[in-house]
């Protein structure tokens, strides 16, 4: 793995945080941070130019569409070409496209197609950015700290959902979500400049490879070799489309029904943004030796806001179960990146990424674009409901693969690739 070589000067930062690590824990704050209230600006737009259930789920499918068809092509270009560019790129995407988002619902035109074919452009932009920021993240953490490093840039990131997600409830409830969306093409912006100030020059060459289609095929085969890997992407393919079901489509239908509309809404999704936080700091002291197995046991509480909705509970019983969602959940996440940063090389970093958010998110087009017709053909209880024992019933298959229960914290990261099991390196475990 490559490491920046120290500054010489002295620095009030910890040794694992590079100038580039903490560039993109400042930037990923900031985009975090209007992106939270942007996804409920979204779907009280659609709803306050007289769209229904059935048309939040159509706008939120037509973001995860082209993020699922271009991510392995986004995975490829950031392993290709300098990975901080590829970032900046797809952060002017989003912001130009969040910016007449805004203009349109501001000016009272915005119509749905205008929303799908906006949102769309924002999916692309995602699908190329997020295998480049993973890939410049891992590789800029030392080894023997990933797990901090980790859990501290996961806690930046987290807080600012907090207020994310509160603020842009409560602007929405008293501006409008249009102003909200306005907001959140600033922070692109802002975060844009950020990573155009990341430093590449330690970073080694890549060769050229034999082409797209072998750089995919390469990638593929780091993915395919290891069952861990891919058992948990599969896991989240389901768990992660039903979970956008019931918070992009029947979350705001529940809250404008029976919790007072999008301010309660998106106070539940801030304690769920403080419950990260809380887990992101319990992961900064707390090193599990299994990674997978423990995080992997912090999935099940995933099902507990659907079925919290379903009932419904009140909006106190709600925040309380989002908290708790997000503290467990963040286990998991820590862990997750700790895994990929041992064991995957890194020049091959961001087309894994891409496998992994592929798999993750190809589902979720088609869950919220039927969540609707769900509702419709079964109840939106019932649908709630399902939502939470798929997710109960996907984590509880994935412990029965031997390489999740048994992967091992390493002091080490790979630097070579390599299929073999993690589970059989025992000597070199951290305690």
């Amino acid at each position: 793995m490559t490491r920046a070589a120290p500054d010489s000067r002295r620095s009030r930062r910890p040794i694992w945080a590079s100038r580039n690590y903490s560039l993109l824990t400042a930037s990923a704050f900031v985009t975090n941070l209007g992106s939270n209230g942007a996804l409920i600006a979204a779907a009280f737009a659609v709803l306050e130019a007289g769209g229904d259930g059935g048309d939040v789920g159509l706008v939120a499918a037509s973001r995860t569409l082209p993020l699922v068809l271009f991510l392995l092509i986004g995975g490829a270009v950031a392993d290709r070409l300098p990975r901080h560019r590829v970032m900046v790129a797809a952060n002017a995407l989003n912001c130009v496209s969040q910016a007449v988002f805004a203009a349109l619902v501001l000016t009272g035109e915005a119509e749905l197609w205008h929303m799908m074919l906006l949102t769309a452009l924002g999916g692309t932009g995602q699908a190329f950015f997020s295998p480049a920021a993973e890939g410049m993240l891992l590789s800029s953490v030392r080894g023997d700290q990933a797990g901090r490093a980790f859990a501290v840039f996961r806690m930046a990131m987290q807080g600012a959902a907090v207020g994310g997600a509160a603020l842009g409830g409560a602007m929405v409830a008293a501006m409008g979500p249009g102003w909200v969306l306005a907001a959140d093409a600033a922070a692109f912006a802002a975060a844009g400049a950020m990573r155009a100030l990341l430093d590449v020059s330690r970073v080694p060459r890549r060769v050229p490879g034999g082409g797209m289609l072998a750089d995919l095929r390469e990638g593929w085969r780091e993915f395919a070799g290891r069952p861990w890997l891919w058992a948990v992407v599969v896991q989240f393919s389901i768990a992660n489309a039903v979970v956008a079901a019931a918070d992009a489509v029947y979350g705001p239908l529940v809250a404008r029904d029976h919790l007072g509309g999008a301010g309660p809404w998106g106070v539940a999704l801030g304690f769920f943004g403080a419950g990260t936080v809380a887990g992101a700091l319990l992961m900064t002291r707390w090193q599990p030796r299994r990674l997978l197995l423990a995080g992997t046991l912090c999935v099940f509480p995933l099902a507990l806001p659907s079925a919290a909705l379903a009932v419904p509970v009140s909006v106190g019983a709600l925040c309380a179960v989002m908290f708790l969602t997000g503290v467990t959940l963040e286990v998991f996440g820590v862990s997750w990146m700790t895994a990929l940063h041992q064991e995957i090389p890194e020049d091959k970093l961001s087309r894994v990424s891409a496998y992994d958010w592929f798999g993750s998110v190809a589902m979720v087009p088609l869950a919220t674009a039927l969540a609707g017709p769900a509702e419709t053909a079964f109840g939106r209880t019932s649908a709630l409901w399902g939502c939470a024992a798929m997710i109960v019933l996907v984590t509880a298959a994935v412990l029965c693969v031997p390489d999740v229960r048994n992967l091992r914290r390493r002091s080490k990261p790979v630097t070579t690739s390599g299929t073999a099991s993690p589970a059989q390196t025992p000597a070199e475990e951290v305690g």
